[in-house]
């Protein structure tokens, strides 16, 4: 009997969190479509894994049995799809390099262009994903190293280096009142609509509607978007004004939105990260310090 690698990594996170719920966060997937996934699960094994109460998940019997194995099985799994796509990666000398929106900014194509001087020959191949995907394929192997905002689900388990903050800034349509201020105080936004991720993002949506600098001030939902491009069109359609980067100001500019500083909520950071097992890759560790060699001068006098 087969079993898909993905209902086992289902299997763990609902094993480890002890709550539908909360794994379903850490999947970025709905709590409906993981329970189909868990009673697949227990329907190809015959088994009943866990007993399902008001107070959570608890594992049984033979549910205790797997999840002593399934994480080392997966993580052998994991391995494997590393390694092979690393040699396939050294036959043709690409690095695949997973980003969000804007990826390191202006320092992008300077790490670019450094790490084509240090790796004579290889190229890194940049693949954008959605704001769905908040490790941009790195968690799942599709990449070897990314670039990415901080914070996103599953940082614990992955190598982090920050690279550099930015303010967040507000994003608004251009005929908002609120669009000619020069500054806009950020409890004066509770209240908006706003354009948000998809929530099987969890924190990361989150995050970037500020829910932890609401004083309890619910945020309300006017549009959901997953792309650069539909948040944009939401916003300009005025279904909702979003928290962003300062840069996207630059990188995101269009007719009908306008961007302006917030205060009162706390800054975002950009990263590199990469798999604790690619500590010894010396492709990416090359990537990884051309990275940190490419950091602009204002993250030093941040530091010092």
């Amino acid at each position: 009997m087969d079993v898909d690698t993905r209902l086992l990594r289902y299997f763990i996170a609902v094993a480890e969190e002890g709550s539908l719920t909360r794994a379903a966060e850490r999947l970025f997937v709905s709590q409906p479509a993981l329970t189909k996934q868990i009673k697949q699960l227990e329907t190809q094994l015959d088994v009943r894994l866990f007993t399902r109460s008001r107070a959570g998940m608890a594992l049984t019997e033979p549910g205790r049995a797997l999840a002593e194995r399934a994480p080392a099985l997966v993580a052998g799994w994991d391995q494997m799809v590393r390694e092979t796509r690393h040699v396939a990666g050294l036959a043709v000398r690409v690095l695949r390099v997973g980003f969000l929106a804007s990826a390191a900014n202006e320092a992008t194509q300077h790490i670019i262009a450094a790490f084509a001087r240090r790796r004579p020959g290889w190229r890194a191949d940049m693949r954008q994903t959605a704001w769905s995907n908040p490790t941009a394929g790195l968690a799942d192997g599709e990449v070897g190293v990314a670039l990415l905002r901080l914070p996103f689900p599953g940082q614990q388990a992955l190598r982090v280096e920050v690279l550099f903050t930015e303010p967040r800034w507000i994003a608004l349509p251009t005929a908002h009142p609120f669009a000619t201020r020069d500054v806009i105080p950020f409890r004066d936004l509770w209240d908006e609509p706003f354009v948000a991720a998809p929530a099987r993002t969890g924190r990361w949506r989150d995050y970037w509607l500020a829910t932890d600098e609401r004083d309890g001030h619910p945020p309300r939902i006017g549009a959901v978007t997953d792309q650069p491009d539909d948040w944009l069109s939401a916003i300009a359609n005025g279904y909702g004004i979003a928290l962003a980067p300062e840069s996207a100001a630059r990188y995101y500019a269009r007719p009908g939105v306008t961007y302006r500083p917030v205060s009162g909520v706390s800054p975002s950071q950009v990263g590199v990260a990469w798999a604790p097992a690619d500590d010894t890759d010396p492709v990416i560790q090359d990537f990884v310090r051309c990275c940190l060699d490419s950091r602009p001068a204002r993250y030093y006098e941040a530091i010092t």
